[in-house]
């Protein structure tokens, strides 16, 4: 009587890492690659998500080596995917940072021997593109040198993976979210934040900053600023 030969071991404990960076894979091409539409790429993403559970059933229910490696890593990345999109969307995350301040520009230039204080550059306030938003952007040139990008008053519903960029342009929609600069992960969706500069860069260039959410390509606020 002949017996079947099991797979090796690690062949299907390989089976593991690969499954998980095929869910993820197709989460970040669905979510963030092949639409700027919001209610598109969940679409996208919703789809996605089944079909890899159907592909991953259908291994299981041919391959009895691979059937728990398979469905057991479908089954976690799925429902850490959905823990995480969830919180982020159902829940604030409040930053209360002390931030530097600097009077508006005036005309008049700098009494002689005055000590060196903080120079604002630009500041604008943040307007609703796709989700509501409020406050303030402030570019400050600080007097101990270096730059800095603040954000006051500061509120926007949360999302997954949001960034802050300074974008090139008037960035109306997601299509002009282009050439820009990536300032880093929004520190929360609420609250008073600041935001290290890198050197050189041109505000007269970047002179909108937007807040971006990268798991989606979706344009949530843009706060236009402007000298003064």
């Amino acid at each position: 009587m002949l017996t079947q030969r099991r797979t090796p071991l690690a062949l299907r404990l390989l089976a593991i890492p690969a499954t998980v960076a095929i869910a993820l894979t197709g989460l970040w091409v669905t979510g963030g690659l092949i639409t700027n539409d919001f209610r598109a790429a969940m679409g996208l993403t919703a789809a996605w998500m089944g079909l890899a559970g159907g592909a991953a059933l259908l291994i299981a229910l041919r391959s009895r080596d691979f059937r728990w490696p398979v469905l057991g890593a479908y089954a976690v990345t799925a429902a850490t995917a959905c823990a995480y999109l969830t919180a982020s969307v159902l829940f604030d995350d409040v930053v209360n940072e002390r931030v530097a301040t600097a009077p508006a520009t005036t005309a008049a230039a700098p009494a002689a021997g005055a000590a060196p204080r903080n120079e604002r550059l630009r500041s604008g306030r943040f307007e609703p593109v796709s989700h509501p938003a409020r406050g303030r952007a402030t570019a400050i040139r600080l007097a101990r040198g270096g730059r800095v990008l603040t954000l006051t008053g500061f509120e926007v519903d949360n999302g997954p993976d949001l960034r802050l960029y300074l974008v090139a342009g008037t960035a109306r929609t997601e299509d002009e979210v282009r050439d820009h600069i990536d300032v880093g992960a929004l520190k929360g969706n609420r609250g008073d934040q600041q935001y290290e500069l890198p050197a050189g860069l041109d505000l007269g260039r970047y002179s909108t900053a937007v807040v971006w959410c990268r798991a989606f390509s979706v344009l949530f606020a843009r706060a236009p600023m402007r000298v003064g």
